[in-house]
């Protein structure tokens, strides 16, 4: 179930994963941390920011973006080793945010599907305002 989340959280990931998430992305996650968003491939479920304001929370958002985009890239072959896992379709697929190439302290808005059986990336939008919420 998603709920609000306050900012601090979010930078707090933002300095432990070393990367600056994209405003539409925070701007989202603010409100609804957590939920779920449809691409043309498929519907996934987004990982939370972690929320260590209370034990309910906590236990709410342990399964967190920094946690697994940490088991991603350590367990996962062929997963890109700067991508941020923001979500996952509950079949081994991901959700990634990529960094500039520029600028690999920000993240681009342009939000990818990562295929964890060929390790291809696909785009599926632009910005992640872009994408249906559900």
């Amino acid at each position: 179930m998603p709920f609000p989340v306050d900012t601090k959280w979010i930078t707090e990931t933002e300095k432990k994963l070393g990367v600056r998430f994209p405003a539409s992305f925070v701007t989202t996650m603010a409100t609804m941390n957590g939920g779920s968003v449809r691409t043309r491939i498929d519907t996934f479920e987004l990982f939370p920011f972690l929320d260590a304001s209370d034990r309910k929370r906590i236990q709410r958002t342990c399964g967190s973006i920094d946690r697994e985009t940490a088991t991603a890239r350590k367990d996962w072959y062929g997963f890109p080793p700067d991508a941020v896992a923001i979500g996952a379709n509950g079949g081994g697929d991901l959700l990634i945010l990529l960094p500039m190439p520029d600028h690999p302290e920000n993240l681009q808005h342009a939000v990818y599907w990562w295929d964890h059986e060929t390790s291809e990336i696909d785009l599926v939008a632009d910005d992640f305002s872009d994408l249906p919420k559900s």
